[in-house]
């Protein structure tokens, strides 16, 4: 049955209060029963049924006879749905994601760089430079912040011409939500973060595609040392 506006609308909401559940671990590792979700959510077994069906097929759940809905491990999760993303960088990030996290980004970051300053178009070049000039006049507590550095990197991805590249878009959004506000509260943390972006914008405006892709690797080497540096700060300083 095909659901109206109103039910799609209502299944949004469900799935995510059920995403705020797992990642905030109310549910332990097996979900309730339909019909007791269903009176908890207030809405009918066919939209919490169509909720669940959404999370099945991003690979977050699994249905075991006589066991019920379990939730999966969040390395399961299909990254590559957009949502996904989005829903696994709610949870309270450990070292091993945090590590998968920067050992993406230098994977994919310095190669598309170079493919930026290959392949971008003028217009490309003006948005990269407009969206830097942007992130050049925030700070870390300003609202539009973040959204200035996603623009950044998004336009960045856009330039170097691959569908691929461009797809992984949300999982760098992802990261650099994660990570920025960590290595950005370390002394001189912000001015560095600016200051490699820079190196990387110019490098794309002057076609120079190894410098673009060598500023790029070190601007995630600069963020991968801050967070082992604030990672072990945090230890040393948590009470025994």
């Amino acid at each position: 049955m095909e659901l109206g506006n109103k039910e799609r609308s209502l299944v949004s909401k469900v799935m995510d209060g059920l995403i705020s559940g797992i990642v905030e671990e109310r549910y332990g590792a097996i979900l309730p029963p339909q019909d007791v979700l269903s009176k908890e959510f207030d809405v009918s077994r066919t939209v919490m049924r169509e909720a669940l069906s959404m999370l099945l097929a991003r690979h977050m759940l699994d249905v075991r006879p006589k066991i019920g809905t379990r939730i999966r491990p969040m390395r399961d999760w299909r990254m590559i749905d957009e949502d996904v993303v989005s829903w696994r960088f709610r949870a309270k990030p450990d070292k091993t994601f945090l590590r998968d996290v920067i050992e993406f980004r230098a994977l994919i970051e310095p190669a598309a760089c170079a493919l930026a300053a290959e392949r971008a178009s003028a217009a490309d070049l003006a948005g990269i430079r407009d969206a830097y000039e942007a992130l050049s006049q925030t700070s870390p507590g300003d609202a539009g912040c973040q959204a200035a550095d996603t623009l950044l990197h998004t336009r960045i991805l856009a330039a170097s011409g691959n569908q691929f590249y461009q797809q992984m878009a949300a999982i760098i959004r992802g990261a650099l939500s994660l990570v920025n506000p960590i290595v950005s509260e370390r002394d001189g943390g912000w001015a560095n973060i600016v200051a490699g972006h820079g190196r990387v914008v110019d490098a794309i405006e002057r076609r120079a595609p190894q410098e673009a892709q060598a500023a790029a690797a070190a601007m995630i080497e600069f963020t991968a040392d801050e967070l082992h540096h604030a990672l072990t700060q945090e230890a040393i300083e948590q009470p025994r």
